[in-house]
């Protein structure tokens, strides 16, 4: 599936199944909510926290995915209702880091 599909997908999905969008602001809260829970799982999966239940542990990668699925989502609606054209976006994101960055991590001491 390419951006640009996933957009349309999510789309369809609101207008048919979900009813309507949730406002902006509320999506932003939305992603700042689903943000915090993959940073959670990170958190526990890859930092110094554990899992309270040994099966979320057992779990942790489907969950953190889980999370990840969300977290786009949300961007994926809030792209849709500001007209962002997050393919568009995404190509002019490379473009800026490309003439900014070119060469700026390969000199960087901190990162040999």
């Amino acid at each position: 599936m390419t951006i640009s599909e996933a957009q349309a997908a999510v789309d369809h999905w609101i207008k048919t199944v979900g009813v309507r969008y949730f406002s902006e602001l509320t999506n932003m809260a939305i992603l700042t909510e689903e943000t915090g829970e993959l940073a959670r799982h990170i958190a526990r999966i890859y930092g110094d926290q554990s899992y309270r239940k040994p099966e979320d542990e057992k779990n942790a990668k489907t969950m953190m995915a889980d999370e990840m699925a969300d977290v786009l989502w949300v961007l994926l609606c809030l792209a849709n209702q500001t007209g962002v054209d997050l393919t568009k976006a995404l190509e002019k994101n490379f473009e800026k880091k490309n003439i900014r960055d070119f060469d700026r991590h390969a000199n960087n001491e901190k990162l040999k």
